[in-house]
């Protein structure tokens, strides 16, 4: 009766211990069984691949800062379709892009509506305070730029030029510097030509009520440098075409915050006001719900005295050049997983030995 009992317990007590037995979190038990033994093994549920991590490397590796215009274009381009790709990158249709943007070296053309007469003669400028013009002149230059971009991603081998349809009524006020870009093909285009010309072609002139375009797949569709104010259109044109390519490219306001900008994030009644009052916020939220991401960003600014690039992909960290005093080339002082801040870039120069360019210039430092 004792040999039954101490059984019994024996039994109970196994019972309580695997029930006791709990595996650690991310980890999966699996029971293994064979005709010797009868063990647990513990297994990862998931496992970190070195491909992945390598591919991006490379993608690290390979990224340069575009020397020409044509450089530029095909490297935006090429993110861009890469991220729409869903073999190769995201399959992303929404997509935020911002570019510099081709000017004369000595900004003489100032009033020439295509100020790139010679790829040769111009530079790539970062979107600042160094346009004289404004908002206008940047448009001036952005929209052919763009147009170039949609026709390298619509470049299909049969060598016929894509057709590319600009419309600027939805600048209401004219002087905003915003624009839509997009290519159609069929009767839509056709119809929306005829009633102008019943109209006289005045119908802007007049007032006419903007209206988005009817987009199928496989057409491109691009908001040249939108505001805050047309996320309304973008909201809308996004959600009737889900399936073709919407790009923002050079959206006017900024990169960084500001403390309107911080304020507005927040989901309350400050961050309302804050919106209300110029704060990007509550569009930001609205875009991100859309599903528009960041695919190809190349800006830059002045660090230490010299010309500061930024580059990154979707799917690439942050890479930071600083152009050398040649200003032939440019030289990579460091990447960031986080967009980098002023101080960070200074930081990398500091790390690197990059001192202050007129340091350089007086032989004071050395060159880079």
């Amino acid at each position: 009766m004792r040999t039954i009992e101490a059984i019994l317990i024996l039994l109970c007590s196994s019972a309580k211990a695997a029930l006791a037995f709990t595996s650690p979190p991310g980890v999966v038990v699996t029971v293994r069984s064979s005709e010797s033994s009868f063990s647990l093994a513990a297994e990862p549920s998931t496992t970190t691949t070195t491909e992945e991590t390598k591919e991006q490397e490379n993608i690290n590796d390979k990224l340069q800062i575009p020397l020409s215009y044509n450089e530029m274009i095909l490297q935006a381009s090429q993110a861009m379709k890469d991220a729409s790709s869903s073999s190769s990158g995201s399959g992303t249709t929404r997509q935020i892009v911002r570019i510099l943007l081709p000017r004369d070296a000595s900004s003489d053309n100032i009033g020439v509506y295509y100020e790139m007469v010679d790829s040769e003669s111009i530079k790539l400028v970062p979107t600042d305070e160094s346009w004289q013009g404004g908002i206008m002149q940047l448009y001036r230059a952005a929209s052919p730029t763009v147009k170039d971009i949609i026709r390298q991603l619509a470049n299909d081998g049969t060598g016929i030029p894509t057709k590319i349809v600009e419309d600027r009524n939805i600048d209401e006020s004219g002087v905003d510097g915003l624009g839509l870009l997009y290519t159609q093909i069929g009767k839509d285009i056709v119809e929306k030509k005829e009633e102008e010309e019943e109209k006289g072609g005045f119908g802007a002139f007049f007032g006419e009520a903007f209206t988005l375009p009817t987009l199928a797949k496989e057409d491109l569709c691009v908001f040249v440098q939108p505001s805050q104010e047309v996320i309304d259109s973008i909201e809308t044109l996004s959600t009737d075409n889900e399936g073709s390519l919407i790009a923002l490219v050079n959206p006017q306001w900024r990169n960084v915050d500001d403390a309107l900008d911080s304020a507005s994030k927040n989901d309350n009644v400050f961050g309302a006001f804050a919106s209300f009052l110029g704060g990007k916020g509550s569009a930001l939220r609205r875009l991100d719900s859309l599903g528009f991401t960041n695919t190809y960003t190349l800006e830059g600014y002045v660090c230490k005295g010299g010309n500061i690039r930024l580059l990154k992909r979707f799917d690439s960290d942050w890479i930071v050049f600083a152009e050398n005093d040649s200003g032939d080339a440019w030289v990579r002082v460091g990447q960031s997983v986080d967009r980098p801040a002023y101080q960070d870039v200074e930081k990398m120069l500091d790390d690197k030995g990059v001192g202050y360019k007129y340091a350089r210039d007086l032989g004071l430092a050395p060159k880079l």
